[in-house]
């Protein structure tokens, strides 16, 4: 079973089912009855909403139902919350604006939605849309980083002066001056780390329906359900959580981007409320672009002060970082929390002070995505590292050498957040110079060159640091006499191969047949919590937590097969399935066990 268990190479599990077409996603979920949402929105990146006129698509063919956000707001509902408390550099509070899912005064980014239409049918609800009538009144417009701060720039938001959403720091900021003030030389460099647009194979989307039983259930593309359940009873349609079942299928695809919630999603379950009818709404691919959460949007200075024989001394960064026109979930703490204290690298950084300006712009709103603050950071520090080895004219693998904490420092406290328990980086980088063959690159370059080729050689470092807060997983093992385990998780496939990876750890953990493990994912009525994907923390938080709930498992059943095995429980240990006498051969494997407490109480 070894071959089966952690690292080892399988053939996943779940892929038969998905290359074979009998994956099950959002879009296969339709419900007798089905009802379709389309919404309408913003042409203009900033405008006023001076009036809508919905008479004409009210009565459109098949048009079941009409949303504005005045019927949102006069619901009394709440609106899209972030998520991230945040105190600036003076110690005052971020700037908190709301977001409501339906536009009722001003339109801030182009795709913000201002009404929604259940139809019959897609393309009936489209027409019924095209009938709205909205008058707006053209504002001024901030779409560039760089200028948001400006004196003359457009505001966003007229209670944000000058579009500054918040102003964080971290670290010592008197003593990286000081370092400066000692330094033998300064290297500059400004990047930009440009904005992304997430654009997953499977787009977001949403079907509610009403269960026989009379609860809501809204299923939803996701990253985790119990977060959208959590938002949507608490801090949207304000409804009783026993109301309400989330549930997630198969998902193609989230990368951070469907972790969050969106406008779209208590839209479509209030309609299903209002209407009683099923109702589905499917992004169109240019629809995603306008309403999908984005990532990065960063502008940076930073500079890195050494010796004139490349010593460093001391980083300092200063980052405008673009929230767009609202804050989304976590939006603030990617270019912060997530992400600054990652400056500090792989190195020997005595001082360290980093500025982050978060600012409004008529833009779609960014947050997490693909690494969520980590890539930034690791590629600025290994930039400016390069650019500083070509300014002293050092070799840039001897500079890295010359800056890596060494193992004698371990473990290690940085100048900002974070204390590393061990590591040896300069090991490291000479196994992959080795590796890589670094000293035949340049015949390899020569050859390629006389092939009409261009070939380049880099070298870079990467840290990274996984959220999650364990406390708030769960997962449940059952084992039946049959042979079979069930693992009911927290987490939420999203094609990384969650299943396959999990089922080996199981597997590894208890000395069970990989085989007969099954995981089940994506279900608010099976899970009390859950935190979902997300922060590339699935095998860390989501993995321990099984492997917690698997020894829950066996220790539940020490007695009985101490009884078993007419034996004290504390002569007994659990190893490759099977509880056994310490020093003897007798034993008894972990589904006898459970075969017996099923016969006792009637459960497995």
């Amino acid at each position: 079973m070894a071959k089966f268990g952690i690292g080892q190479s399988v053939r996943r599990v779940e892929d038969d089912r998905l290359i074979t077409g009998t994956g099950r996603f959002l879009d296969d979920i339709n419900p007798p009855g089905l009802a379709y949402a389309h919404f309408l929105r913003s042409p203009h990146a900033h405008a006023d909403v001076v009036h809508i006129d919905v008479s004409k698509a009210r009565s459109s063919p098949g048009v079941i139902d009409l949303i504005t956000g005045a019927d949102y707001r006069a619901a009394g509902f709440g609106n899209l919350p972030c998520m991230i408390p945040m105190d600036n550099k003076d110690g005052s509070k971020r700037a908190d604006v709301p977001r409501w899912p339906l536009a009722v005064d001003r339109v801030r980014h182009v795709g913000d939605p201002v009404a929604a239409v259940i139809a019959a049918t897609p393309a009936q609800a489209k027409d019924a849309a095209e009938l709205i009538r909205v008058d707006y009144r053209t504002l001024p417009v901030i779409a560039d980083t760089a200028r948001a701060l400006d004196a003359g720039s457009a505001r966003v938001w007229e209670g944000v002066p000058g579009n500054l959403a918040f102003h964080w720091a971290l670290g010592d900021e008197k003593a990286t001056d000081n370092a400066f003030t000692r330094a033998e030389h300064v290297t500059r460099l400004d990047i930009i780390n440009n904005r992304v647009v997430a654009n997953s194979m499977e787009p977001r989307g949403a079907v509610a329906e009403k269960a026989a039983d009379g609860r809501l259930v809204f299923h939803v593309s996701s990253q985790g359900v119990h977060a959208m359940k959590a938002q949507l009873c608490d801090n949207l349609l304000k409804l009783d959580r026993d109301r309400l079942r989330v549930m997630t299928p198969d998902v193609g695809g989230g990368f951070g981007m469907k972790f969050f919630m969106y406008p779209e999603y208590p839209i479509v379950l209030w309609a299903t409320m209002r209407t009683s009818r099923p109702v589905k709404w499917i992004a169109e691919r240019s629809e995603g672009f306008l309403s999908d959460v984005q990532g990065r949007d960063h502008v940076v200075h930073a500079e890195l002060a050494t010796t004139r024989e490349g010593k460093f001394l001391g980083l300092r960064v200063r980052k405008v970082a673009n929230m767009g026109a609202y804050l989304s979930q976590f939006a603030p703490a990617i270019p912060t929390w997530a992400g600054a204290p990652l400056l500090a690298s792989l190195y020997d950084f005595p001082a360290i002070h980093v500025e982050v300006l978060g600012v409004f712009t008529n833009t779609v709103p960014v947050d997490a995505y693909r690494g969520a603050g980590r890539p930034e950071a690791n590629y600025l520090v290994e930039r400016l590292v390069d650019a500083s080895a070509r300014e002293l004219g050092i070799d840039r693998a001897e500079l890295r050498r010359k800056n890596f904490i060494p193992p004698s420092k371990m473990p290690y406290k940085t100048a900002l957040l974070h204390t590393y328990d061990s590591g040896d980086f300069d090991r490291n980088m000479r196994d992959a110079i080795r590796l890589s063959d670094w000293a035949g690159f340049e015949a390899r370059r020569s050859e390629a060159r006389r092939r009409g080729r261009l070939r380049g050689l880099g070298i870079a470092t990467y840290i990274e640091a996984t959220p999650g807060v364990p406390d708030h997983n769960e997962a449940i093992v059952t084992i039946d006499g049959g042979g079979q385990i069930t693992i009911f998780s927290g987490e939420q496939n999203n094609g990384q191969g969650q299943v396959t990876s999990f089922a080996q750890i199981v597997s590894d953990h208890l000395g069970v047949p990989f085989e007969a493990i099954t995981i089940i994912q994506g279900d608010s009525d099976l899970l009390a919590n859950g935190q979902g994907t997300g922060g590339s923390k699935a095998m860390v938080i989501g993995g321990s937590t099984m492997v917690v709930a698997a020894d829950n498992a066996v220790a539940l059943g020490k007695d009985i097969a101490g009884e078993l095995l007419e034996a004290a429980v504390a002569d007994l240990e659990f190893a490759e399935g099977s509880y056994r006498v310490k020093g003897t051969d007798r034993r008894v494997s972990l589904f006898d066990v459970a075969r017996e407490a099923h016969n006792r109480n009637g459960v497995g």
